[in-house]
């Protein structure tokens, strides 16, 4: 298993990679760029991305939006729509989310070093779809601010938003996994009733809680489970 020290050069060299700023003071070699598959071009996959798609399409999730500040020589802040967001670690607190390699918004963000994650509610999916467009002013006429700590931008509206600076990144096939320290978080108020937007099986859909105590509800647990 790579050790602390062992896992903070792969990030440096990874953040280097993409023009990132590091605290490193000495040249490190710039990382070979990834191949896009985990197979070998004449190795099978076990199953066909078809129906992988289908079957995991299953399983229900939130929708969040990733965002950074605009860095030197870019005309505006980036972003682009998540489902893999997950909370990872309550001590330290830790956030994870997975992005394809070949995204054109991922080297922005790690070159920013920093992200804010906007969990969208059940009427933002039109925003949901246009951060989800590549290529696109995906910020025109969206309101934001400016997130206490890293200054990503933080979406009006959004129920809830994480705050956070980049703490590793790892490979996962043909995406990557990047894990980000919280550095702040908020939430509106409670009682305000916000329900989440969830995507399932290709479509965007709300959450409707059941009543107290009714048999079936799933044991609430954090992050270790």
């Amino acid at each position: 298993m790579m050790g602390h020290a062992g896992m903070a050069a792969t990030v440096v060299r990874y953040l280097r990679s993409v023009g990132a700023p590091t605290a490193a003071d000495r040249p490190v070699e710039t990382l070979p760029r990834p191949h896009l598959r985990a197979v070998r071009e004449d190795e099978r996959a076990p199953v066909g991305a078809a129906e992988f798609r289908r079957v995991l399409g299953h399983f229900a999730s939130g929708v969040t939006v990733v965002t950074a500040p605009a860095g030197p020589g870019e005309a505006g802040p980036a972003g682009f729509a998540c489902q893999s967001f997950a909370s990872l670690s309550l001590d330290p607190p830790l956030v994870s989310f997975m992005v394809a390699r070949t995204s054109t918004t991922w080297p922005r963000i790690a070159r920013a070093g920093v992200f804010c994650v906007n969990i969208l509610g059940a009427d933002q999916g039109a925003l949901c779809r246009a951060f989800a467009v590549s290529g696109a002013d995906k910020f025109a006429g969206v309101a934001y601010d400016a997130a206490p700590v890293t200054g990503s931008p933080r979406l009006a509206g959004a129920p809830a938003w994480i705050d956070c600076a980049v703490q590793a990144v790892h490979t996962g096939g043909d995406h990557l996994i990047v894990v980000g320290r919280v550095e702040a978080l908020g939430a509106v108020d409670e009682d305000a009733g916000t329900a989440p937007l969830l995507f399932h099986r290709g479509a965007f859909g709300d959450f409707t809680p059941r009543t107290p105590g009714a048999s079936g509800t799933p044991r609430t647990s954090g992050p270790s489970g």
